[in-house]
């Protein structure tokens, strides 16, 4: 399967372009060719005709899809023509009726202020900081520069709730959410018939899932609004084509060790209806705020990297998406070895030795697992080794069990247990493996910044220059050894290698930018 390009950013988009609250000049697109140069493109990845003029990308989920803790917003500037509604009328504004001042803006966080009115967290006053919208229409836009030639317009709803469950932001919970993007809908459409423009729904990307860890029925009501979404939009916009829900795991739930039953169902959701359900990754290898289950600003641009990824991909290449995940051949026992064939979008498979390995102190059963566990009817399995395997142009994972299983309900699961209770994203504690691909690609966030460095070292300084950046991101240069990454960010002007600086000490040019390897996805399946 094809993959995206290899992206390699000269410049931090998120300091560039206006960033005015007027209407933007729609028509002028010949600036934006001179930004194809900010990456290598592949030009067989040129994606077909493009067949609508503005697309909408509908936000809903929970707190990571409102941008909860991701203060200060980043995003600031539109580079692009990506927009969003602005109501300018009397509060309360944006009434589902779609009345209001209305009028397209330019992009940018937050994507709405506070609104007063509004005080229970529903939309339209949702927004609690960056959100991954801005970065994730920017990517799309410069993936599609790059590659075409072409501009992609896309005009971003957001209306997911804070704290809430599926069952208050779908169509028959009869909140705020739903009809809040319906109307959104109506007025982009009408807005684009008046502008002389084409218009379709490009997709949903649902953030959520913490609040329905124990909601055996998870899947199945995210289907349900998949398909509501999908009867209900096409009969604003007519198109013909589907609007695929885009989501990602939530890794941080519950605040006990056992499993997620939602984090589990967001994974098969794509697996039991590929191509209109997308799962772009899980969420356990971001860098998390001090609460353990939020974003900073910069990781929610790196998930709105994550997501345009994939959406150019499966959406406006309509090529198929699968994450890092088992082969749906099944996982395979002979003796005491599981073999756990992958899907792999980039090979080969690599073990990320940045991330710690899980279960050092507690289930220790599984510390060598590097994330894997394995259970049966007797309790758990201690597992020897993981061992990654090549053969024929497919990747799995071997799993060499102390010894042969004798229980039955022979199960393995990855990055479902954590070690203490309690939030825990982003901790040594948390639900989290080390297995990943060799996908290079770098998205706008990517920076080139002057900092001060000392060799045999592993601390930078980069004056005041540091606010987009976290750990984890990738760090490039003259002296830096392979591989290396942020080990840990003091303030926006000191950080820690994860290697020691080798070149000559002094002042020095390094590139920065978020890692988007794909990381095995969670799951549990059983070995038969």
């Amino acid at each position: 399967m094809k993959h995206l390009p290899t992206t390699i950013a000269c410049t931090l988009l998120l300091a560039c372009g206006s960033s005015g609250e007027g209407n933007p000049d729609l028509g002028d697109l010949g600036d934006l060719g001179s930004r194809g140069d900010m990456f290598v493109g592949d030009p067989d990845l040129a994606p077909p005709e493009r067949r609508t003029d503005w697309v909408q990308i509908i936000g809903t989920g929970q707190s990571l899809s409102v941008g909860a803790d991701g203060n200060p917003v980043l995003s600031v500037q539109q580079p692009y023509h990506n927009l969003k509604l602005l109501d300018t009328g009397p509060d309360p504004k944006y009434p589902l009726d779609g009345g209001g001042v209305l009028s397209l803006v330019p992009l940018v966080e937050l994507i709405r202020p506070p609104l007063p009115g509004y005080t229970d967290g529903q939309y339209p006053g949702n927004i609690a900081g960056e959100t991954p919208h801005t970065s994730m229409a920017n990517q799309i836009t410069a993936i599609s520069m790059t590659n075409s030639g072409k501009d992609y317009v896309s005009l971003h709803t957001v209306v997911g709730w804070s704290g809430h469950p599926i069952i208050d932001i779908d169509k028959a919970g009869g909140k705020r959410a739903y009809p809040g993007t319906l109307s959104e809908t109506r007025t982009f459409k009408k807005m684009a018939n008046a502008a002389g423009k084409t218009f379709a729904v490009g997709a949903v990307i649902l953030t959520h899932g913490e609040s329905d860890t124990d909601n055996a029925t998870y899947e199945k009501q995210v289907y349900q609004l998949f398909q509501d979404y999908n009867a209900d939009l096409k009969a604003i916009t007519g198109q013909k084509e589907d609007v695929p829900i885009l989501l990602s795991q939530q890794s941080t739930f519950p605040n006990t060790q056992i499993p997620s039953l939602s984090t589990q169902a967001e994974w098969r959701l794509s697996v039991d209806h590929p191509g209109q359900i997308l799962c772009v990754g899980p969420k356990y290898q971001y860098h998390y705020a001090d609460d353990h289950v939020h974003f900073d600003a910069a990781n929610y641009i790196r998930l709105g990297e994550k997501y345009a990824q994939v959406y150019y991909q499966a959406v406006v290449r309509g090529q198929p998406w699968k994450p890092l995940q088992p082969s749906q051949s099944g996982a395979t026992l002979a003796g005491a070895v599981i073999a756990v064939p992958m899907d792999v979008p980039v090979p080969p498979l690599s073990w990320d030795e940045n991330i710690t390995p899980p279960h050092q102190t507690v289930h220790v059963e599984w510390k060598n697992g590097r994330g894997f566990e394995v259970s049966d009817s007797k309790g758990p399995l201690a597992i020897d080794s993981v061992k990654i395997v090549s053969q024929n142009d497919k990747q799995s994972v071997e799993i060499h069990l102390a010894k042969a299983p004798t229980g039955t309900g022979l199960v393995v699961r990855y990055a479902m247990t954590s070690d203490a209770d309690g939030y825990q994203g982003g901790t040594g504690n948390g639900r989290r493996g080390q297995l990943r691909d060799s996908d290079t690609f770098a998205g706008v966030d990517a920076q080139k910044l002057t900092c001060a460095v000392t060799q045999r070292a592993t601390a930078v300084t980069c004056p005041n220059a540091l606010s987009a950046r976290s750990q984890w991101d990738g760090v490039e240069g003259t002296g830096v050894a392979a591989g290396t990454l942020i080990a840990s960010k003091q303030s926006d002007s000191a950080l820690t290698l994860s290697q020691p600086f080798q070149g000559n000490s002094g002042m020095v040019e390094l590139s920065f930018h978020h890692d988007q390897h794909n990381y095995l996805i969670q799951f549990e399946i059983a070995v038969p």
